[in-house]
């Protein structure tokens, strides 16, 4: 029975939706008007979904549940949105970069261009700090007003911001000069001279981000799921009967050969609770049914862990349905599912070797009868709101008088909430926060900051967060590069070179995660500060060229291998799965989850904790606007 039904999905999901998905990409990338979104950084709604349901009626594409529809125009819309956004970050990252290199110059530099000595710049750059610290402090004071009294912080990054708007103004010579010179010295006078060799190398670390970032931006636009293999023929075909005109082209077709093709189709999502229906059967096993399916029923397989949420998506809709839709479905702890297959390496029919998965998205404050209380309290402030505003216009039409009606329901059924055991809210202190940085040679350390006081309170290395574990974390190096090391085997002889690493890593993730929680909780803090991963991926890049530009300078291929054994002798850490192995837990606990800064400079505990107090700082300026 299940391989029959597994079939039928497999075949709507690879035959229908999937090329349903791949046309709009392809039609939108194509579009007349796709520079203006790309400006934007977004596709207007009411064309996506007019050049869906122009779509609907093709033949290839006929033949889908609605919800299949919908959820590939939305699918189409996320990723173009993802795209517009990370490549406006991109051209905000190097136009930034770019500033900031023109403006750096190192002391010798500085000199030739003032035309004054070292001693004089340093002199003008000590009257400046001294004039706008104190422009620093009076906005500060404006921004709080006299009633306000708070604990003092660091101003080094207002004063930053001060000196670098006006760097750009400045026309006097020994004025820009010295406003570079307390730039590039974080807003400070060196009482040592400059290391000309750290200079040159911090300038080439910058230049080579800048070149990474550029080749980032050219990326390709959205393409879909080449399931059958066509375009990677086609460009296997050009690649053998064709020259390439250039490095930039020979470079293309490369990637476009060595790239792993997708061989599942794309996810299918369910944004509504509504679409999904729960039972039980004698045996006291789990189904879940999707509408637009028919009666297709999927049993549930999970781990033990996990069984407990299922078990309450099946009592939330009996509740409902007992009580004659009495409570309304905004308050399930169920919010959204996604079906997708997961890839096997394994040979076989597609349906039978793939494992089809289902992806929950809950609001855990629903577990407990005071995180629902919180929601209901969230959700009536937010209705009450917009009938307020609905109620003011005049003239409401059909339309707008049935959304008043379904509002007014709705604000009915969730002040009779879903029975819930008692489980009080996390309490943390506002002062106290958890900032975690990465790294190379020490891939997670931990500080504990009291960023008012602007103290550390204590901190935490690796071994300390693992304990007796500890171990585990050598054997998983151990076997990656053991991996590491038969793939470049594999590579040589042209043979699958795609080694999958045992769960030991996402089991070391897991323990990290469960300590920092813990650490926040015996601490009381009020949140966990993590670095952006796409700034540690930078970060680590760049320096790691760095090094081997400076240990091999001239040579290209020296360069390759000394980064490469480099990157062998040190952790290579999956840095995204650990930071959603600690926001899973800090949801659970009820401990906000932030994303920070992390500095370039500094040792693993400077910056665990300089990523707390960035996290502070931004948060009262963001208060004080």
């Amino acid at each position: 029975m299940y391989p029959i039904i597994f079939g039928q999905l497999w075949k709507l999901m690879t035959e229908k939706n999937t090329p349903f998905i791949n046309e709009i990409l392809l039609q939108i990338g194509k579009h007349s008007e796709f520079e203006t979104w790309l400006e934007k950084g977004s596709i207007p709604a009411e064309l996506l979904k007019k050049l869906g349901n122009s779509l609907k009626t093709q033949e290839l594409f006929t033949g889908q549940p609605g919800r299949f529809y919908t959820s590939g125009i939305t699918l189409v819309d996320y990723l173009y949105k993802s795209w517009f956004a990370l490549q406006k970050r991109r051209k905000n990252q190097i136009e930034g970069k770019q500033r900031w290199l023109k403006m750096l110059k190192s002391d010798q530099e500085l000199e030739q261009e003032s035309e004054c000595s070292l001693e004089v710049i340093r002199t003008k750059a000590a009257e400046l700090l001294t004039k706008f610290a104190l422009q620093s402090d009076e906005n500060d004071h404006q921004k709080k007003g006299k009633k306000t009294k708070k604990a003092p912080k660091s101003k080094t990054s207002s004063i930053f911001k001060i000196l670098l708007n006006t760097y750009e103004d400045a026309e006097d010579p020994l004025t820009r000069c010295a406003l570079a010179y307390l730039l590039k010295n974080n807003c400070q006078i060196s009482e040592v001279d400059e290391n000309p060799e750290e200079f040159t190398r911090n300038k080439r670390r910058k230049e080579i981000e800048i070149e990474r970032l550029k080749d980032q931006i050219q990326s390709r636009i959205p393409k879909g799921r080449d399931l059958t293999g066509e375009e990677w023929l086609e460009t296997l075909k050009i690649a053998t009967f064709n020259v390439p005109q250039n490095e930039n082209e020979a470079k293309a077709w490369q990637a476009a050969l060595l790239r792993k093709t997708a061989n599942v189709p794309f996810p299918v999502a369910y944004e509504s609770n509504e679409d999904m229906t729960w039972l039980k059967n004698d045996n006291n096993r789990l189904f879940v049914r999707f509408n637009g399916l028919g009666k297709l029923t999927f049993e549930i397989y999970c781990d033990k862990r996990h069984l407990h949420y299922f078990q309450r998506f099946l009592e939330d809709r009996e509740i409902k349905r007992n009580s004659k839709n009495q409570h309304s479905s905004s308050l399930f702890t169920l919010r959204s599912g996604r079906i997708s297959w997961l890839p096997s390496e394994e040979k076989g029919e597609h349906w039978k070797v793939n494992q089809l998965n289902f992806y929950c998205s809950l609001d855990t404050r629903m577990m407990s009868c005071e995180g629902t209380k919180e929601v209901v309290e969230e959700k009536v402030t937010k209705i009450t709101e917009i009938l307020t505003k609905t109620k003011q216009k005049d003239d409401l039409n059909d339309k707008q008088q049935a959304f008043i009606t379904r509002q007014q329901s709705t604000l009915a059924r969730i002040n009779n909430p879903f029975p819930r055991p008692s489980k009080p809210n996390y309490q943390g202190k506002s002062s106290i926060l958890i900032g975690v940085s990465f790294g190379l040679k020490k891939p997670v350390t931990v500080a504990v900051v009291d960023v008012v006081k602007n103290e550390v309170i204590a901190y935490r290395s690796v071994k300390q967060l693992l304990g007796e574990n500890y171990n585990l974390l050598n054997r998983q190096r151990q076997q990656q590069q053991r991996l590491s090391h038969e793939r470049h085997k594999a590579q040589k002889q042209n043979k699958f070179n795609s080694f999958g690493e045992s769960e030991l890593g996402q089991y070391v993730d897991r323990l990290l995660a469960d300590a920092i929680i813990a650490i926040a909780q015996k601490y009381q803090a009020s949140g966990v500060v993590l670095p952006k991963l796409s700034d540690m991926r930078e970060q680590i890049s760049s320096e790691i060229q760095s090094r081997a530009e400076n240990k091999c300078p001239g040579y290209k291929e020296a360069q390759q291998k000394y980064a490469k054994e480099y990157r062998i002798s040190v952790h290579r850490w999956s840095y995204g799965r650990l930071i959603e192995s600690i926001k899973s837990q800090g949801v659970q606990a009820g401990i906000s989850i932030e994303i920070g800064t992390q500095p370039i400079r500094g040792s693993p505990q400077e910056k665990a904790r300089d990523v707390a107090v960035f996290a502070y700082q931004e948060r009262q300026a963001m208060k004080s606007v």
